[in-house]
């Protein structure tokens, strides 16, 4: 994986069957791209050159993690397009699959929703330089 980050799962984040909610998964991947972003290219999520939103996510839940855990995920970039990307996430503890996911972001101008062209930058700093997907 190209990025590696870390999340200690919080008390609050497990249900009623002791394992992570779904949908804390999503924000974990968020957390890792922002960690990623900040790390490769100095990504503040204010005032930068470049954002991304999120369009389409693919998880899945290979098993349960809970209160206590390490969770670390890996994230590298699936593919890239004209406008958007997708990055996959592997998130394990100790070790053993936790979930995997693809999501794909629509590259944005900051303050707004309107679709621009992944910046150069970004696709350098991420590991890819060429597009191979014209989307």
């Amino acid at each position: 994986m190209s990025f590696t980050h870390d999340i200690r799962v919080r008390y609050q984040e497990v249900d009623m069957q002791k394992v992570v909610f779904n949908a804390h998964y999503l924000a974990y991947c968020d957390e890792t791209s922002a960690a990623w972003m900040a790390e490769v290219f100095g990504w503040t999520g204010a005032d930068d050159a470049f954002d991304w939103m999120l369009v389409r996510a693919e998880i899945d839940w290979h098993r349960g993690a809970t209160y206590g855990d390490t969770i670390r995920i890996g994230a590298e970039v699936a593919r890239w397009g004209r406008t958007s990307f997708a990055i996959r996430y592997r998130g394990s503890v100790e070790g053993e699959a936790v979930f995997t996911a693809v999501i794909t972001y629509v590259s944005v101008a900051p303050g707004t929703t309107d679709t621009m062209v992944v910046p150069d930058e970004v696709r350098t700093a991420l590991g890819a330089a060429v597009v191979d997907d014209p989307v």
